[in-house]
């Protein structure tokens, strides 16, 4: 069933971790030049179906995005696809999920994304998959959510975002507390359980209540 949104972007908001009902995926709407890359992604899609954890995601047919839901979908997953009016027809979106939401914006797609997910997961992908999984670690960092972060690091895919991260970190860029909030590995199920039992830290102390 597709479902129009009319969503405004939400003020800051603080959420509480709880254990994953939901997980956010984001992912390539193409599938890489190595087969291990969609294998990983239905491989996820299998084992959040077994575990009984949602899937919220870009809401596309194609590559790793449809990969990961129809795995999911087929391994008794909630499925949740959002999507913008604009990506419609260029992502191919999937309408044989159960409930796809068609929003106007990509900011609307990312906070409704963001407010019906528990976590967040990021596989390979390009430019907006990073761009949304530094978003919602700089939401937990500033303290609008208290959700786990985490990256799979498929075939090393995220060795040089990690590199970069952590010498963001040696240059004072980025603080040791902060680093912290991006769980990163290349085993599956490792990683679900690591982001399921993941105590966020609370925001940086250079942030007062206030501001957070």
């Amino acid at each position: 069933m597709i479902v129009g949104y009319q969503l405004n972007v939400p003020n800051v908001v603080r959420v509480s971790y709880q254990m994953l009902k939901r997980l956010c995926v984001f992912c390539g709407s193409n599938e890489g030049n190595n087969p291990i890359y969609k294998e990983r992604a239905i491989e996820i899609g299998e084992l959040l179906g077994r575990k009984g954890i949602g899937v919220v995601y870009g809401g596309g047919s194609i590559g790793l995005m449809g990969a990961v839901a129809e795995a999911a979908q087929r391994s008794g997953s909630e499925v949740v696809g959002i999507i913008t009016k604009g990506l419609f027809d260029v992502e191919i979106a999937n309408k044989a999920i159960p409930r796809l939401c068609v929003v106007g914006s990509m900011h609307e797609r990312k906070a409704l994304m963001a407010d019906l997910s528990d976590g967040f997961l990021a596989l390979p992908g390009g430019f907006g998959t990073l761009e949304e999984f530094c978003e919602v670690v700089t939401w937990c960092q500033l303290g609008i959510h208290r959700k786990p972060c985490g990256l799979l690091n498929v075939n090393n895919f995220y060795d040089p975002l990690l590199n970069m991260c952590d010498h963001a970190v040696k240059e004072g860029f980025i603080n040791n507390i902060d680093r912290q909030l991006i769980l990163a590995d290349d085993n599956p199920e490792r990683l679900i359980n690591r982001l399921n039992s993941f105590e966020v830290p609370p925001p940086s102390k250079w942030l007062t209540s206030a501001q957070a």
